[in-house]
């Protein structure tokens, strides 16, 4: 880390007073010398490595050791497959020069081979190295301790991604990236490293990386990656730039980050949570009862002010595929409830946002001075930026009494816009013109025997013969005057078309180019359409 423990190295030891004293020198396996040495063990057995553990350093004078060729290889390959870190032999007692059979084996399976050319205390050289292995195991304690205290306050105070980011990057020195399940990247800080060449190309790169585990080291990019959440419930990763092998307080920090993360997501949910349920009763006592005396009341104490304020309704319809029927996702209608509640915060209107029998519902407290028609707008754009939306909106009121009109009629709005409606993302009672009419009739039984009249014969003949009159009527009605324009529209050759419209007149025994029988059937087709959308 920036300020934090590292390993001790055969480099490290070399450099240590004790053995420069001794004409310390590395004749063989430098390709090993970066790796960690742990302890030291010092004998004269040639039969000593099961004795040893991994990075343990030995120091020996040879005397015991075999003099052939094969026996040394064998010796020095013991060491190897017990993972020693390296060799220090003291010259003077066995041999004056360094046997080159052994240098040999040395080399060849990259063991560090450290000659020693005068007499020195081997005990000497235990206890330094000794105490500085004692001395960076305290520091990394230290570090891990700092880590946990760090991480510890950060999850008290409920500190956001914003924070947490922040922590991680001082810790590490390194730059880091949050990104969400898409593997776009939500948030990131600068390390040492150019951070341009770090997020180049990031969400190809980030999903060539799978996270088969919790945490894991990508070698080709250098990131150290960490799921966020459950492996089949994951919302993002945590990624931070480290070109080498990562040590394991590197891992522990980037671990207890993704907590810290996740604690925060779980308070910010709670905290939603809680205040959607209490937006939910509020509004529902608006629909309900705005009459009530108290209501002005708890209006101000949820902080939706109502003195010297007008009032509009909204009512938001997440824009889904066409491949894709059927309501909203619970997910999707959280992310929008979530830019709502943002763009309204970001526009300075307080608002109360929920979701009001399935469907996202807002009142929005604006200012009397204030343009409410383009304050509106506003939040609507800010919202369709993160997500295609519809927003009904209702007509403005002065008083909080009068809300319940708004919110209704938002809801009229909305519940009248195709669903195949694209352009603007705002649509006011007077944009909804006849299907506004349509949808206040929604509920009326004689409109939907008026439908049934109207289309049965289309509608039977279609399920009976696979055809397709009904789509034939709906491009007649929608390409006025243009015939091959509606033949266009459905691939059909004009011949074709006219061939439709024939039987479609004959089965409803009408004449389809009388003014007033287009406008029933035109009036029938979008009735029906609006009372079969779920």
């Amino acid at each position: 880390m920036q300020a934090g423990a590292r390993l001790l190295t055969i480099r490290d030891v070399l450099r240590m007073p004790v053995l420069r004293a001794g004409g310390a020198e590395l004749v063989a396996g430098r390709s090993g010398a970066d790796g960690e040495v742990r302890w030291v063990h010092a004998t004269e057995l040639a039969d000593v490595a099961p004795l040893l553990r991994s990075g343990d350093l030995v120091l020996t004078t040879g005397i015991a050791l075999p003099g052939s060729r094969s026996g040394l290889d064998e010796f020095v390959a013991s060491l190897v497959a017990r993972g020693v870190a390296g060799l220090v032999v003291e010259l003077g007692r066995r041999w004056t020069a360094v046997p080159h059979p052994l240098v040999l084996a040395c080399e060849s399976r990259g063991l560090p081979l450290i000659v020693l050319a005068r007499e020195t205390s081997f005990a000497a050289v235990t206890q330094s190295v000794g105490e500085r292995i004692v001395e960076e195991q305290l520091e990394e304690l230290r570090e891990a301790q700092r880590v946990h205290d760090t991480f510890t306050e950060l999850s008290i105070a409920e500190a956001g991604p914003a924070q947490i980011l922040d922590a991680v990057q001082q810790l590490s020195g390194a730059a880091v990236v949050l990104e969400d399940e898409q593997h776009r990247v939500v948030d990131y800080r600068s390390g040492s490293a150019d951070i341009a060449g770090f997020l180049t190309n990031w969400q190809t790169r980030s999903r060539a990386v799978e996270t088969t585990s919790r945490t894991l080291w990508h070698e080709a990019d250098g990131w150290l990656v960490t799921r966020l959440g459950r492996r089949d419930r994951g919302w993002g990763r945590l990624v931070l730039q480290v070109p080498g092998p990562p040590p394991q307080r590197l891992i522990a920090m980037i671990e207890r980050a993704a907590a810290a993360l996740a604690m925060y997501r779980l308070h910010d949910q709670n905290r939603s949570g809680l205040v959607r349920r209490t937006h939910h009763e509020l509004l529902l006592a608006i629909l309900t009862d705005p009459d009530a005396p108290e209501l002005p009341q708890r209006c101000e104490l949820l902080g939706l002010a109502v003195t010297g304020r007008v009032f509009v309704g909204v009512a938001v319809r997440p824009v889904l595929p066409m491949d894709r029927p059927g309501g909203p996702p619970s997910s999707l209608a959280d992310d929008v409830i979530a830019a709502l509640v943002r763009a309204a915060r970001e526009s300075a209107v307080p608002a109360l946002v929920a979701t009001v029998e399935g469907e996202i519902r807002a009142l929005l407290s604006i200012a009397a001075e204030a343009d409410a028609r383009a304050v509106v707008d506003e939040i609507a754009e800010r919202v369709a930026r993160r997500h295609p939306v519809v927003f009904g909106v209702g007509r403005t009121v002065a008083r909080i009494h009068l809300a319940d009109r708004t919110l209704k009629e938002a809801r009229h709005v909305v519940e009248s816009v195709p669903q195949e409606a694209t352009g603007r993302p705002v649509h006011r009672i007077d944009d909804v013109h006849v299907r506004g009419l349509l949808t206040v009739l929604g509920d009326d039984e004689r409109l939907s025997l008026f439908v049934d009249r109207e289309l049965r014969p289309l509608r039977e003949y279609d399920e009976r013969y696979a055809g397709d009159l009904m789509d034939a009527l709906r491009a007649l009605l929608r390409f006025p005057g243009n015939k091959s324009g509606a033949a266009a529209s459905l691939s059909m050759s004009r011949p074709a078309f006219y061939d439709r419209l024939a039987k479609i007149a004959a089965l409803l025994r009408v004449d389809l180019d009388d003014p007033d029988i287009r406008v029933s059937l035109h009036l029938a087709v979008i009735a029906d359409e609006m009372l079969r959308r779920p």
